[in-house]
């Protein structure tokens, strides 16, 4: 008799994964503290989260993918090496003992070659199964984890006893199988042959507990090592966004002060790379806005100059002809009627140009922030009734104003407000003009209403723009085209606002609001003034 031919089988489950919830995946107790402080304080839309995120999945894939295949080559290699060294042995020991056994053997002789077997055998158990002429099945079993026929898979039993036809390729009736079970959770291999000849079946069960610690040890270690890879991906991430977010930090602090007027900040630039040449571009950028800004300063400058010592020169010859404008308006009368004329157009436009520069030197010092208040308590309802008292304006104007209404503020300033707010509602609205004055908590608020169609809407966003016309509304107006804006920076010099709408049942509306004590207000940081 002879052992049969060697063939492997596969079949059952492998040994089993580790598990991931066990004592082994525990991460470094300061982990989580390291992994909040890299990310305290950052936004998840940030560059610099993004960069860490980025980082941590690379290493997270590649330290998944270099453990899983080196999980997978180790257990391959362990188990194959197992198997191969137990399955080799016992065919050995098939052929050098059990094919030494009778055609009938008896359950002592198979016994003693079990106990022969399982002895030299390199750990693993040996069943003998053989068939008297009774037809009755003989046992022979040894070995530390001894076990019975059931405990074979049927299906390797039937593979061990399928009788093969003898082929040119095929020479051998029975072969040898194996298949990796896992009885009560317990990882083994089991295989089996049988003797050609009619010698009996032998099976081997050889325990796998000890690689799968070994496997399970060596899943452990490659799951540190993962989370021990994330960790260092992550420092080593949040070292590249240091170095390389830190200029364009820089960058960004550069562009805020230079956008909040310090024209003159420069960046510290070392370096070949992209990022310093973006430095440089910076200040090249920089000094040419420093340059150009200076160079439109400088104008500005030289234009509200021209301005100031234009209307000073012009106010020693307009005050000589506002005299003898004056002199000449008193003897009209007296005029030939084709004279007449004449002498009153030059009457009115010298005071119209009178006006001019009285409200071009006013704009200057606005312009140049020598403007200042003169504070005084203030009866509102008589400033209001003493500015248009003086420009006779009283049989067009009501006014609704109560008597206790005092506040502090610049007399004159108001009194300019209000000329040009109601001048302007006269020339270019309509009779009767309502002013109507209130206090709302701490405002100061003077509505001044006329009766005439309303301002059109696309004139509205610039009523209070220099040199401004509506020509379309009024093309004849014999305005500068200031007074309104004068009117809005001597608000703007106490605190307040001026705005401008149209009522609801026709007319324009420009409503005045002002602190009612002025003098809290700059003491407070509220005005430039």
């Amino acid at each position: 008799m002879r052992p049969a031919a060697a063939r492997q089988g596969r079949g059952g489950p492998l040994l089993t994964d580790p598990d991931p919830h066990g004592p082994g995946c525990r991460l470094p107790a300061g982990l989580p503290a390291v992994i909040k402080a890299l990310f305290a304080g950052r936004r998840w839309t940030s560059l610099r989260v993004r960069l860490l995120v980025v980082f941590a999945l690379v290493a997270l894939t590649a330290a998944v993918s270099a453990s899983g295949i080196a999980y997978w080559l180790n257990r391959e290699a362990v188990l194959t090496r197992t198997q191969d060294a137990a399955l080799g042995d016992f065919r050995q020991e098939m052929q050098n003992r059990a094919a030494a056994l009778p055609a009938d053997p008896t359950p002592e002789e198979l016994q003693r070659t079990a106990e022969l077997m399982a002895g030299s055998s390199p750990g693993y158990s040996v069943l003998l199964v053989s068939e008297g002429k009774d037809k009755r099945l003989r046992f022979g079993a040894a070995g530390s984890a001894t076990f019975g026929l059931d405990d074979v898979p049927k299906s390797l039993q039937h593979a061990v006893n399928d009788r093969q036809k003898s082929t040119t390729a095929n020479d051998a009736q029975y072969h040898m199988y194996w298949q990796r079970t896992k009885p009560h959770g317990n990882p083994y291999l089991v295989g089996g042959t049988r003797i050609v000849g009619g010698g009996p079946t032998g099976y081997m069960y050889k325990s796998l507990a000890t690689e799968r610690d070994d496997l399970n040890a060596l899943g452990w270690s490659l799951t540190i090592a993962t989370g021990l890879a994330l960790l260092g991906s992550a420092l080593l991430a949040q070292a590249a966004a240091r170095t390389v977010l830190k200029p364009v930090q820089r960058l960004g602090e550069a562009a805020r002060r230079l956008g909040e007027g310090e024209l003159d900040h420069r960046l510290d630039v070392s370096g070949t790379d992209e990022l310093a040449d973006l430095s440089r571009t910076f200040n090249r950028t920089a000094e040419a806005l420093e340059k150009k800004v200076a160079d439109m300063s400088a104008r500005e400058e030289a234009s509200r100059r021209f301005v100031a010592d234009m209307s000073h020169e012009l106010r020693t010859p307009l005050t000589a002809l506002t005299a003898v404008a004056e002199v000449l308006e008193e003897e009209v009368d007296d005029l030939d009627p084709m004279i007449a004329p004449a002498v009153g157009l030059v009457v009115s436009e010298t005071r119209r140009l009178n006006d001019l520069v009285e409200n071009l030197m006013e704009v200057t010092r606005f312009d140049a922030g020598t403007a200042r208040l003169v504070l005084d308590d203030v009866n509102v309802a008589d400033q209001v009734t003493a500015c248009i008292d003086a420009r006779a304006w009283l049989d067009a104007v009501e006014v609704d104003a109560g008597r206790g209404i005092v506040a502090r503020l610049d007399p004159r300033r108001l009194d300019v407000i209000l000329a040009n707010l109601i001048g302007n509602a006269l020339k270019h609205g309509g009779s009767p003009v309502r002013v109507s004055v209130r206090v709302e908590e701490e405002w100061l608020v003077v509505a001044v209403k006329d009766n005439g169609p309303g301002i059109p809407e696309e004139v509205l966003p610039h009523v209070f723009d220099r040199f401004y016309k509506a020509s379309a509304s009024r093309p004849k107006s014999d305005g500068s085209g200031l007074g309104l804006s004068i009117a809005m920076e001597n608000a703007h010099i106490h605190g307040g606002d001026i705005t401008a709408a149209n009522g609801p049942e026709g007319g324009a509306v420009f409503t005045l609001r002002l602190p009612v004590d002025v003098g809290k207000v700059i003491a407070g940081g509220g005005t430039d003034a």
